[in-house]
Formats: C-alpha cells, structure tokens, sequence
C-alpha cells in the first residue's frame, strides 16, 4: 500500500493544530461576512440612487475593488497602513478589513442588480400610496430581494471561506500555514507527508463549504 503520509497526522497534535488553523480562517470569514454583508445591502440601495456623484464615488469604489487581486489588498492594508499611519494592525485584522471592503463592493452589486430587475409600477404604485423612499424601500423593494439575495449571498460566503487562504501571506496562522509547519517539521521523517497534510486540508476545506453551498442549492430550488 502506498505511503500516503496520513500517519503524520496523528503525530503529536498536528491534526488539533490543523482544525485549530481552520477555525482562524473560519472566524476571520465570519466576523467578514457579518460587517459586509449588511454594509453591502446599504452599498447596493445607495448605487440605485440618482445622484451622480454619489453613484461616481461608488463605482470607482466596486471597479478598484474588482480589478484588484485579494492578495494585493492584503498587502496594501497590512504593510501599506503599517509604513504610512504608523498603525499596529495584526494579520486577522488587516484580513478582516480586506474582506470587508471585498465583500460589500460583492454584496452591493448583487443588490444592485436585484433591486433595479424589481418592476418600476412598483415604485409608483407606493409613491401614489404617498410612501416616502426610505418605506418604499424597507416594506416592499427590499422584501422581494431578499429571495434573490440570499442563494446569492451564500455563494460569496464560501468564496471568502476559500479565499482566507490568501491570509498566510501576511503571517496569519490559518490552515495552509499550519500545514507548511507540519510538512516542514516532518519532511526528513515522512517525504510524502505533504500529499496527506494537503489532502487533509482539501476535506476541511469541503466540509466547511459544502453545507453552505447545499444550502445555496436548496434556496434556490425552493425560490424559483
């Protein structure tokens, strides 16, 4: 039987160590997801406004953040801050404040999208119910978006769950760092030790995700 390097999983606590990796890049993507997403739905409501420049500033806001890879963010905020502000920012931190911005430029182009495909008698028909915007918006816009959103929302989830693998460049000790360690630290003891630490990692990674992303199916089945 081949020599998978499984074995070095159960020297010493190096799985402990590899669930423990996991769970900083689980926490960074969940305090991610909890400032974004509602920062991007306020985003979103704000780019279907018509005043230019409000709409200008945000779409300089979504194309940078498009255009720019996660990884130079990380290291704009993280080494950029440090040099030119002076800030003490951890590596968590300035990964945070990287998914944050990532996630609502996300966010707010899915709400974007979803409230400008909502028929516009509808907007009427509440300005003849003399609605104000912000009523119009909160009792009848957003309710009916709320179903395209969510499958959608959920989607970027697991890409920023993924995605936190980037944060190892920055020093953070996540479950790919975790990994590097173990397969270093046993690379003479057991050369194929990085096929099992890897593979290890890739079901992680699928069992964090692959709830999430039934979940995202379900919805969207049950929504359409």
């Amino acid at each position: 039987m081949p020599d998978l390097g499984l074995d070095v999983l159960f020297k010493g606590k190096n799985l402990i160590r590899l669930l423990g990796g996991l769970g900083v890049a689980l926490k960074i993507s969940a305090v991610s997801v909890l400032i974004s997403l509602p920062l991007g739905i306020l985003l979103g409501v704000l780019m279907t406004f018509k005043n230019p420049i409000l709409k200008a500033i945000l779409r300089v806001y979504l194309e940078f953040i498009r255009i720019m890879p996660q990884m130079v963010l990380l290291f704009l905020v993280y080494f950029g801050t440090t040099r030119a502000f002076g800030w003490d920012l951890s590596g968590e931190a300035a990964a945070v404040i990287v998914f944050v911005l990532w996630g609502a430029a996300e966010m707010s182009d899915l709400v974007r999208g979803a409230l400008i495909a909502i028929p516009k008698h509808q907007y009427e028909s509440a300005e003849a119910l003399g609605m104000s915007r912000a009523q119009t918006y909160w009792y009848i816009i957003i309710p009916q978006t709320v179903r395209r959103l969510i499958p959608l929302s959920i989607n970027l989830i697991t890409r920023m769950i993924k995605t936190t693998s980037l944060v190892l460049m920055i020093g953070v000790v996540e479950v790919l760092k975790v990994a590097q360690q173990i397969i270093e630290a046993n690379r003479t003891a057991s050369p194929n030790a990085a096929f099992g630490i890897y593979l290890t990692v890739f079901v992680l990674y699928f069992l964090a995700c692959w709830p999430i992303s039934l979940l995202a199916s379900c919805l969207e089945k049950k929504w359409k």
